[in-house]
């Protein structure tokens, strides 16, 4: 049985579970969020793995890495493979996240566009909800129309902090 490891990382006040295949980083939870949010979330999407508690600090050590450079300010885009499972499109709009430039903020509609499909604003908003790896894919990086912040999976509060953080007002 293929394993996914996972482990709860904890840098100053942030504590996110996050999890990785032998491919790259499948999960990066919620702020403060339980262990069975990601273990929910993951049983979803790779039914057919199972779950390791990381204790040699080796298979998610880079990935850790990474995270706490750019919550420290000192990373600004991420090199780390990622796995994700998703349908094609959900796939174009987390690829199109993924070139959102550090600190600047795209709207839904936007997105839609980006992705030639003006239409599906809504269906963007759903496919961003299902982004499995916070931060580094920067769903965060996604605003209304008007620039208000709207739904994200890890609160509103977490968005704020990461948009803040990327203004850099630490």
């Amino acid at each position: 049985m293929n394993k996914i490891y996972w482990t709860l990382f904890i840098h100053h006040e942030w504590q996110l579970y996050m999890a990785t295949t032998e491919n790259g980083l499948c999960y990066v939870g919620s702020q403060g969020k339980p262990y069975e949010e990601m273990e929910v979330w993951l049983a979803k999407r790779f039914p057919k793995y199972e779950l390791v508690e990381e204790e040699e600090e080796e298979a998610l050590s880079p990935y850790k890495n990474e995270i706490k450079e750019y919550l420290n300010g000192t990373r600004r885009e991420f090199t780390v493979p990622v796995e994700l499972k998703g349908t094609a499109f959900q796939l174009s709009i987390w690829d199109s996240l993924s070139k959102i430039p550090y600190g600047e903020k795209k709207s839904y509609s936007e997105i839609a566009n980006i992705i030639q499909n003006p239409a599906a604003v809504r269906a963007v908003g759903a496919a961003i909800g299902a982004n499995p790896v916070l931060i580094t894919i920067p769903c965060h990086r996604v605003v209304a129309k008007n620039g208000a912040l709207t739904g994200y999976r890890g609160g509103l509060e977490m968005k704020e902090r990461l948009l803040t953080l990327e203004n850099g007002d630490l």
